[in-house]
């Protein structure tokens, strides 16, 4: 913003100081007047004592004045130059600390983010500013540096079906006699995981914006319709799913929630105990846990799973977007590794919280906490 060049904050606080002290110095000498001057008689009187050992005229209240007045005006002269050296002085050391926090902001704004104030010294304004700063700073360098680490996943995540589908163009176009049936095929499943991986970014980025319209949503119905939905795909890999809970009304978006809630059930699925082949290989029955649950103030989602055991280091990654576990990647349903991601942004657009805690039988326990929708009562 262009502003007029005005006078600094500095300058008004020297004047000011200077003011009070001239102030306090004329106030000084009014109550001299007032006090002393002003019962000293305007006419010389002479005072004879009765012992004539000590006597004289007594003092008038004009030669006082004459005598009086140079010498205030010599006092209030040196005030004001005190006044000014000492208020400018004062007011610079008052205000360097937000000298600092100035460049540091020119330096924040020029790109560096990695700068912190770092004021030492007591608790006071000032501190609390400069805290306060170095904090958003820290903030905004991790989510800077987190937007740069999904743009380069999602640059390499769509790059690499661009460059399958490339090179099976090329196939076809060099080799007429390769089966072209094949390559449409193999063409197919890499345009679907590109629209996928699309619509994931789509819906993550409508999740960071908020752009949503609130509505009442019954998390309990939405568990209920999620588990009905995947039912199939639960079946298929041998998991069993069990849903209980309590009505948990919230205020938000019924299909991001939805999409919450499908994105944590088909993880808990497909990351489950490995199913038992027909050759009765190694496997089991896995179990999926849904429950719905109201605490004081808030409505709580719990999706828990049986499967491998998950190190509280690789917990605490899953949510960062294209991030998966080393032993998901190869596997079929590997997603397009940001099923968590979003889960995590849709519950913070929501003023909710996300824990991912690690169950020491194996499998994973999901929290999903979210502000209770407030209760209307009629009349």
């Amino acid at each position: 913003m262009d502003r007029a060049p005005g006078v600094s904050v500095r300058v008004k606080l020297t004047l000011t100081y200077a003011g009070f002290l001239m102030l306090a110095g004329a106030l000084l000498l009014a109550a001299v007047w007032v006090f002393l001057l002003r019962y000293v008689p305007d006419r010389a009187m002479l005072i004879v004592p009765d012992d004539f050992s000590a006597g004289g005229v007594f003092p008038v209240r004009s030669n006082l004045l004459r005598l009086f007045a140079p010498r205030a005006a010599a006092v209030l002269a040196f005030l004001l130059v005190f006044g000014l050296v000492g208020g400018w002085l004062l007011a610079g050391r008052m205000l360097a600390p937000l000298t600092r926090i100035t460049d540091a902001t020119r330096t924040a704004a020029n790109g560096s983010l990695s700068h912190r104030i770092r004021l030492a010294g007591n608790r006071d304004e000032f501190s609390e500013l400069a805290d306060a700063f170095d904090t958003m700073l820290a903030r905004l360098e991790a989510h800077v540096a987190e937007q740069r680490r999904f743009a380069a996943n999602a640059s390499h995540e769509l790059r690499t079906p661009l460059a399958v589908s490339k090179a099976l163009l090329d196939v076809a176009r060099t080799d007429p006699d390769h089966d072209t049936g094949e390559v449409i095929e193999r063409l197919h499943a890499v345009n679907t995981r590109a629209i996928n991986l699309t619509e994931a970014l789509l819906l993550l980025s409508r999740a960071q914006q908020r752009s949503f319209t609130p509505e009442p949503v019954d998390l309990s119905l939405l568990a209920e319709e999620t588990t009905e939905t995947l039912l199939p795909l639960a079946e298929k890999h041998g998991v069993s799913i069990d849903t209980r809970g309590d009505i948990t009304p919230v205020i938000g978006s019924h299909a991001l929630l939805l999409q919450l809630t499908t994105n944590l059930v088909q993880n808990a699925i497909l990351h489950n105990l490995p199913a038992e082949d027909d050759e009765g290989g190694e496997g089991g029955e896995g179990m999926v846990w849904v429950t719905t649950g109201v605490r004081p103030g808030s409505v709580v989602l719990t999706v828990e799973n049986t499967g491998d055991s998950i190190s509280p280091r690789l917990a605490s990654t899953l949510t960062e977007p294209f991030q998966r576990g080393t032993e998901r990647v190869h596997t079929d349903h590997a997603g397009v590794g940001l099923g968590l991601a979003i889960v995590k942004t849709i519950a913070q657009a929501h003023d909710g919280t996300l824990t991912l805690t690690p169950r020491s039988a194996g499998g994973m326990r999901v929290t999903v906490e979210l502000p209770a929708a407030p209760l209307h009562t009629g009349r």
